[in-house]
């Protein structure tokens, strides 16, 4: 479990595929930057990008995942060298400062609109339609791994466009910075939402 406060920013390094074949997964390599890995041990779990990855090897200054085929293409961001947001899994007691994050990426959004208003910055994503029911007028939205809240919700026709107002801090302890128009993101629809969906489904007599 996470809660969407990116805790450094680091970079895929090295891409290694697993095995031959169009379907083996690869072995990431990341350059942690800041994030203190002193307490990691093999087997922890850590969001990378907003996806919950677990550690296989480490470092001083590095950690290394194994990602799926399956997974690559169920998330935006791990397939290339980059920077990428970094979270390390909470703990019990731990202060909540975004929201409950699994890691789990539901959805690959568009960037449509990423512009500055005032001292901070407009994001506007274009969601999967099968998300839409999950977005709501100051609900929260996990983008790229980071927690945010929702201003605007409008449904249009390729799916739901989301509208997030992003202040210069986050700018500046994310890569948020440096979405553009066109970009694909991760998401993850808030915790709660995804059970009340399931308690209000329909049930078989």
């Amino acid at each position: 479990m996470f809660t969407g406060i990116v805790a450094a920013v680091g970079r895929i390094s090295r891409i290694e595929p697993l095995a031959a074949g169009s379907d083996a997964g690869v072995r990431l390599r990341i350059e942690a930057g800041d994030l203190d890995l002193s307490d990691v041990i093999l087997g922890d779990s850590i969001a990378v990008q907003g996806a919950c990855m677990t550690v296989v090897a480490f470092g001083e200054h590095h950690f290394d995942i194994d990602v799926s085929r399956e997974s690559l293409s169920k998330t935006a961001g791990l397939d290339q060298p980059r920077a990428v947001n970094l979270e390390k899994a909470m703990r019990l007691g731990d202060r909540l400062g975004g929201h409950l994050v699994t890691g789990h990426v539901d959805g690959i959004g568009t960037v449509q609109h990423f512009a500055p208003v005032g001292e901070s910055h407009e994001l506007r994503v274009l969601a999967p339609r099968e998300l839409a029911k999950f977005l709501a007028y100051k609900g929260s939205i996990v983008v790229n791994g980071v927690s945010l809240t929702v201003n605007a919700v409008r449904d249009v026709a390729e799916g739901c466009e989301f509208s997030i107002n992003v202040i210069p801090h986050t700018l500046t302890v994310t890569t948020l910075g440096s979405l553009a128009v066109g970009d694909a993101v991760n998401l993850e629809i808030d915790l709660i939402a995804r059970y009340v969906e399931r308690m209000l489904a329909p049930q078989p007599s």
